[in-house]
């Protein structure tokens, strides 16, 4: 076992002491012998199966019987999730033949951030986590499931689907994705165009017809972004069947594997042959796999708020510099867009998960030690799944890489640390993710230029100001300022700037996309302006560094002190109206700090 993993491991099990038992108590308090509904009075359980046939009122009236409750994502606008249309009716007809029943217990929203990206929906997409935590507590909370099913896929979903499944630890519960789409356009063409769309070189017709070209049916986008990296982390936590992360929606293979989460979960009930509620499987070392997964894979820079958030849920404690140790030894092993050209298509044939899983576990990069769904041990994830004359069957995941542009072995990283640091300095502390951006821009030292929103930046690119080094600095884009956006649509502009020669960068307290690219980015910047960072206090001709290896974040003022100054915020009630932005000011209050994983939940222990 590497010496790092132990020890952040040991520090997070004494820093969660506490919090971790207060939780194992509560959950094993709410677990209980037989069907969970028995404890429900005749009219309570009536109201319960008052819809279901004969044959499911007559199971459900009884004691044995285990129901499972699914909780759906779905809708059919996002392609992501379009796939999970039919998955309710699948999985009834697959628990009545494993002598069970199924019963659909509740819909979350889906937003995507791709339709929303520079609008002003996306002022509500971090928050969108949390109102799916909310909406999961309350699909469940009829008490009428022995188990459930969460069915989601994309950026916030998973994580508020897992927030919502932890409050109630005590019941078996797996996730059940869609999977990607086929490839379509590749990555870096698709970027291409829309920095030549930015550049006025070509119109909106052709803009949206190389958008189309990549985002063209139904499953998941295929970059390596924040919904992809939910994939990784739910086969890391052991809560999803293992090489079927990345199986196409609509596929033979796609259905068995569904098929099969319906009587994997049915088998860890108490009416099953062996009990093991999410809330024990989610614990310390399993939240050091899924660190560990993120940073091999050069994973979402919005794991650092959501997988703080996760761990917060099952009483566990973590911080960012528990992420910046691991990725001092945890090697990129992965190259998929935007870190390299290929899509988790190519990155699934190359090996996938099961590849990175058996290099890391070789290492001693991760934990074999730990419980899940399948059993004790993470070696159970080693498993890659096929059809055999129409039956689910399980092989060795694979011992090579069958392209090493895309995967490699920890022998021959494609870097020697992971894909995500943390820099600290007198402007705060923040999330850098490495994996895209090219060593030469690991470090710079230029002028501030201070932009309140990112349409001022795109204003200036499109007047020609843009013409010299610069750090570009966007403040009040935090969680309590107005939700935490995602600033993405600046990447082209910036990305123009240093494909012209010049040395850019970024430093905000808002998001960047899953998919962060070539521009250094200081993002999730923390304290936020409107809680008195000094982010708040840098002005335009500041001298600002950011380096990523020695992990700083500073500014040199070009006059007075940088405590002197007065933070004088923006007025962003125009970013609270509209848009349903009105019905969120209670969120923007009660939000946490990046670092606390920009939550409204208090402590759940």
């Amino acid at each position: 076992m590497n010496p790092v993993l132990e020890s952040v491991t040991r520090r997070i099990i004494d820093r969660s002491a506490e919090s971790r038992a207060a939780y194992l108590a509560r959950i094993r308090g709410a677990a209980r012998d037989g069907a969970n509904r028995a404890v429900l009075g005749c009219a309570n359980l009536a109201h319960g199966m008052a819809s279901c046939g004969q044959a499911g009122k007559e199971a459900l009236a009884g004691d044995s019987v285990p129901n499972i409750g699914i909780v759906s994502a779905f809708n059919d606008m996002l392609s992501a999730h379009q796939p999970l249309g039919d998955y309710p009716d699948r999985i009834k007809a697959a628990a009545e033949k494993a002598g069970a029943v199924a019963q659909f217990a509740g819909g979350t929203p889906a937003m995507c951030d791709g339709v929303t990206q520079g609008q002003d929906g996306m002022d509500l997409s971090l928050f969108s986590r949390d109102v799916i935590a909310l909406s999961t507590a309350v699909a469940l909370s009829h008490d009428m499931f022995d188990a459930a099913l969460c069915l989601g896929v994309c950026d916030k979903i998973v994580p508020g689907l897992l927030i919502g499944a932890l409050s109630f630890g005590h019941l078996p519960i797996l996730f059940v994705p869609a999977g990607p789409m086929p490839s379509g356009l590749p990555n870096k063409e698709k970027a291409r165009f829309r920095e030549e769309f930015a550049q006025g070189r070509i119109g909106r017709h052709e803009l949206l017809a190389a958008e189309c070209a990549s985002y063209h049916s139904p499953g998941t986008c295929t970059f390596y972004g924040t919904a992809n990296s939910n994939q990784m982390m739910m086969e890391f936590l052991g809560l999803q069947m293992p090489g079927g992360s990345f199986v196409n929606p609509g596929t033979p293979l796609r259905d068995a594997l569904t098929d099969e989460a319906v009587r994997a979960v049915l088998a860890t009930t108490r009416m099953g042959d062996s009990y093991r509620p999410i809330g024990e499987i989610v614990d310390e070392k399993a939240v050091v796999n899924g660190i560990c997964g993120l940073l091999a894979t050069g994973g979402s820079t919005n794991h650092t708020l959501h997988i703080v958030a996760i761990a917060q849920a099952a009483g566990i404690k973590v911080t960012w510099t528990d992420f910046a140790e691991l990725s001092s030894v945890v090697p990129l092993l992965a190259h998929v867009y935007p870190s390299g050209s290929a899509d988790v298509n190519h990155f699934h044939a190359a090996g996938g998960l099961g590849f990175v899983m058996r290099e890391l576990l070789g290492a001693g990069l991760v934990h074999e030690d730990v419980t899940t769904f399948r059993g004790h041990g993470l070696s159970n994830f080693l498993a890659e799944p096929f059809l055999e004359d129409g039956a689910l069957t399980w092989r060795e995941a694979p011992l090579k890489s069958l392209d090493e542009n895309v995967l490699r072995p920890v022998a021959d990283a494609f870097d020697p640390e992971g894909g995500l640091t943390v820099v600290d300095g007198n402007i705060g502390r923040a999330v850098v993710k490495l994996s895209a951006v090219a060593p030469e821009y690991h470090r710079i030292t230029a002028p501030a230029r201070v932009f309140q929103a990112q349409e001022e930046i795109k204003a200036a690119f499109d007047a020609g100001e843009l013409t010299e080094d610069m750090v570009a600095v966007v403040p009040f884009q935090g969680p309590r300022a107005n939700g935490m956006p995602e600033l993405h649509r600046l990447t082209p502009y910036l990305g123009i700037m240093q494909n012209q020669g010049l040395r850019v960068a970024l430093v905000t307290d808002g998001r960047m996309s899953g998919a962060s690219g070539k521009v250094l980015s200081a993002i999730h910047t923390t304290p936020e302006a409107l809680c008195g960072g000094a982010i708040g206090r840098v002005r335009t001709g500041d001298m600002i560094t950011i380096d990523a290896h020695a992990g700083r974040l500073e500014v040199t003022p070009v006059e007075g002190r940088l405590e002197d100054r007065e933070i004088v915020a923006p007025d962003l009630a125009a970013q609270h109206r509209g848009m349903g932005r009105d019905l969120f000011g209670a969120f923007r209050r009660q939000a946490s700090g990046a670092e606390e994983g920009a939550s409204i939940f208090e402590d759940v222990s």
